[in-house]
């Protein structure tokens, strides 16, 4: 019988990890919250395989404390392995594999959603109405069909996003560094990262992050955008330089910022900080200002997506188990 060992299993996976062992009763499943580490890695002991999902870098000691249990097929429940060390895990003989397209429109959602509530000043006016005051004024929206929305990044996120953004009768122009000939076809694109900056009223990311874009989105960049623009990012965090953005918020050269991932995140989102000092000054100042929602990596949590995240993951390491070939393989090296 083949087993197959999760690790970072939370209470809201919990019943999509049971349902798929019910559905496969000759694989052995077990699995344990806590985080793959080094030292954590011996819980694994005995499986053909593990399935993980994890903030925490790869590193080369957790690659080995796995390897040392003879275990080298790896199926991570999302989408990003920028934080996996390839060169080791491909001097160990790691298989590896993803789950790419989860949900698109739990994070595409959710991008416009937040997005149409700082060109409404939704937080504004929410706070006015907590403290009692009813008045409209200053507290003018933007509509979105009066803008211009740039989207960096055409993958499976980005088009939805693109989508959902058209339904609200928005424009909606393009960049991306590998251009879908369907979008090419009807005019999307524009030529540069600067043309889009120059002209869009909204610049929203949808892009993974790789050591070329670190911080892509800087003073020098947003120098380049036009006055007033809102800022969206449900990608990856460090494609973002927070303190430029913080200063442009402070200059009034951004209108608002939506965030939903964060450069230091990791130990910070997906914990409970009530009634303790909160370890990240400029995160805190973020969260504290009026024009800007920042929510904890969040824009995937949907039951539709974590479903898929677990189920496609487990698909994947039992294909790997066997033999077999998985649906969505990851390039290691």
């Amino acid at each position: 019988m083949s087993k197959i060992f999760a690790f970072s299993i939370r209470k809201d996976e919990e019943p999509y990890l049971k349902e798929w062992a019910a559905a496969h009763p000759d694989v052995e499943v077990d699995y344990t919250d806590q985080l793959l580490t080094p030292d954590t890695a011996a819980l694994a002991k005995g499986a053909d395989g593990v399935v993980v999902y994890q903030q925490l870098d790869y590193t080369p000691e957790t690659l080995q404390a796995l390897a040392d249990q003879g275990i080298t097929k790896m199926s991570l429940r999302n989408v990003g392995v920028d934080n996996i060390d390839m060169a080791k895990a491909k001097e160990l003989g790691f298989e590896i594999t993803n789950v790419p397209v989860y949900s698109p429109n739990a994070i595409a959602e959710h991008a416009v959603i937040q997005t149409a509530r700082v060109l409404r000043q939704a937080k504004r006016m929410d706070e006015k109405m907590a403290h009692g005051d009813l008045r409209w004024a200053p507290t003018i929206g933007r509509e979105v069909r009066d803008q211009t929305v740039g989207v960096i990044g055409t993958g499976h996120i980005g088009r939805v996003f693109m989508q959902i953004m058209e339904g609200f009768g928005a424009k909606v122009i393009t960049y991306d560094v590998r251009k879908k000939p369907e979008l090419e076809e009807k005019g999307y694109y524009v030529d540069s990262l600067d043309d889009l900056y120059k002209q869009a009223d909204v610049v929203s990311l949808h892009i993974p992050a790789t050591k070329s874009n670190y911080h892509m989105i800087d003073a020098e960049v947003i120098a380049k955008m036009k006055d007033d623009a809102v800022l969206v990012n449900v990608s990856r965090g460090p494609l973002v330089d927070t303190a430029a953005v913080a200063k442009a918020l402070d200059d009034g050269k951004l209108f608002g910022f939506v965030m939903d991932t964060y450069e230091d995140e990791v130990g910070v989102f997906n914990e409970d900080w009530t009634d303790k000092d909160f370890p990240d000054p400029l995160l805190k100042d973020l969260i504290d200002r009026p024009n800007v929602l920042v929510t904890p990596h969040t824009a995937f949590y949907t039951t539709h997506a974590v479903r898929n995240m677990v189920v496609k993951a487990f698909d994947n390491n039992l294909a790997l188990v066997e033999g077999q070939e998985p649906d969505t393989p990851v390039e290691v090296g």
